[in-house]
């Protein structure tokens, strides 16, 4: 199934008479949503670092023999979704730098690694591996140069130019950072008098620990045998991602001191009150508009249904479906349960459309179902703009928004109808201001420089115009090198 893809959750614990690894392990499976191309774990003893990474989801990577051999009193772990440098073992996280002396995990993605390699080529490193990988380079130049750990990161921090959570370990401490604009989450909790890291309180919630507080942006915070300290590395510019709440985090997570499954609630209400559509049933696409679609049943006394059915276990893979396969598409993944839908006026409800793709045969299978009508309802604004920092998205010439205008989305999807949540009303939902959230995918306002990327960027995106500009916007756009896209 063609989707959007996120980039990765992150993983720490420092705390002495803890089993980090088996604890970090059980975080890993936790935020399993989050990246299902690689994963990886690193202990410390306080003498040296212990790897275990591979490419595929969790469960299948470590056994009982490998969690034990992890020793230790300090662990991070990672999972991965590659957007930057594809799918290559080399960029499987924790990253090792400097004589295997730290390891650190990254959640984000920095749009331009132009001051870090300028950083790196002062101090005579070349490197042109994964944005991560640079980050670990300029890391242990730092170190070459006689900089302890932190104050290597405290120096590498100002190049970082992008969005990231990051958690670094050394022999006996434990370093968790965030931009200046906090985009992507990093909370922490405890265990005990133990501290945990995690990029949602899911994970906290999954080992039993107790959310404390989230990681600040523009905050670093060591953990050692002298306790915990902050220190404020950068002016505070908070700009939350709202595709955390929207499509990425876990329901049971809580974001900004807000629920996910009632933020996601909250969508589904104000969609049905921007709206009014008569129909029989309302029925959501698994599983994260399954809230929204409760939220809206809620308002418009539409019942709720689940019509279509999700297979649990269909997860990143790696051997290729037979052309027969390829051929049913979503199918693989999503089915239809024809006694809710046939001879009715259906209400379906996702959190997106990027491509269009995947929803235009949502579309088609609901008709196929025997659905009299079909209104696709969508709990976001049109996605008309590229990420940079963090989410792998398509080009913006590859977006139906910025392609088409909204009727002509409607008919390229076959739909009866098509409504998006307005911007505002996705705000209000969430019930923070719009001045503190990452919105760009919406508006193409990006909150942190992208760089030279900002030549890929039209901001009459989605307007009614012929073929034949339509044509010529799609070569105007430049590739974006060095970037892995999905769709949806």
């Amino acid at each position: 199934m063609n989707e959007v893809k996120e980039k990765c959750g992150v993983f720490g614990v420092y705390g002495k008479g803890l089993d980090v690894a088996r604890l970090t392990y059980f975080g890993l499976y936790a935020l399993q949503h989050r990246g299902q191309e690689s994963a990886g774990i690193v202990t410390s003893d306080g003498e040296r670092l212990r790897a275990r990474k591979d490419m595929g989801l969790v469960a299948q990577i470590f056994d009982e023999e490998s969690i034990t051999n992890l020793h230790g009193h300090i662990a991070v772990g990672h999972n991965r979704y590659s957007t930057s440098a594809g799918s290559k073992p080399e960029h499987i996280q924790p990253m090792v730098g400097w004589k295997q002396s730290f390891a650190l995990a990254h959640n984000g993605n920095i749009p331009s690694t132009t001051a870090l390699w300028n950083y790196l080529r002062m101090c005579d490193d070349i490197s042109e591996a994964s944005d991560s990988r640079i980050i670990v380079d300029a890391i242990s130049a730092a170190m070459k140069k006689g900089a302890a750990l932190e104050d290597a990161v405290m120096e590498v921090y100002p190049f970082i130019t992008g969005a990231f959570s990051i958690l670094v370990m050394g022999h006996d401490r434990l370093i968790a950072i965030r931009d200046r604009c906090g985009i992507r989450p990093l909370s922490m909790g405890k265990l005990a008098d133990k501290y945990i890291f995690s990029s949602e309180t899911c994970a906290l919630q999954t080992i039993g620990a107790e959310y404390v507080r989230d990681v600040e942006p523009g905050e670093m915070i060591i953990v050692d045998k002298k306790g915990l300290r902050s220190i404020r590395l950068a002016p505070v510019d908070p700009k939350f991602d709202v595709f955390e709440f929207v499509y990425f985090a876990r329901q049971d997570s809580a974001l900004l001191g807000k629920s996910v499954y009632e933020v996601r609630k909250n969508f589904g209400k104000q969609l049905a009150q921007e709206r009014k559509i008569r129909a029989d049933v309302v029925i959501p696409v698994p599983e994260t508009a399954i809230p929204v679609a409760l939220g809206y049943s809620q308002v418009s006394g539409i019942p709720f249904e689940l019509g279509l059915s999700k297979n649990r276990y269909i997860h990143r893979t790696f051997i290729q479906p037979e052309q027969h396969l390829r051929e049913q598409g979503v199918k693989m993944k999503l089915m239809t349960i024809p006694e809710v839908i046939r001879g009715k006026r259906v209400v379906v409800v996702d959190d997106s459309i990027v491509r269009g793709t995947t929803s235009r045969q949502i579309v088609k299978m609901l008709f196929e179902a025997g659905a009299k009508e079909v209104h696709f309802l969508v709990s976001s604004p049109p996605v008309k703009f590229p990420d940079f920092y963090g989410i792998d998205t398509p080009r913006q010439d590859q977006l139906v928004a910025a392609l088409k205008s909204e009727q002509d989305t409607r008919t390229y999807l076959g739909a009866t109808s098509l409504q998006y949540l307005s911007l505002a009303g996705m705000v209000c939902a969430i019930g923070v201001p719009e001045s503190s959230l990452n919105t760009s995918c919406f508006t193409g306002k990006y909150p942190i420089d992208i760089g030279e990327h900002a030549r890929e960027i039209r901001y009459d995106a989605g307007n009614d115009r012929s073929q034949s500009k339509v044509s010529n916007s799609r070569k105007s756009v430049s590739r974006v090198r060095s970037r892995r896209f999905a769709k949806r």
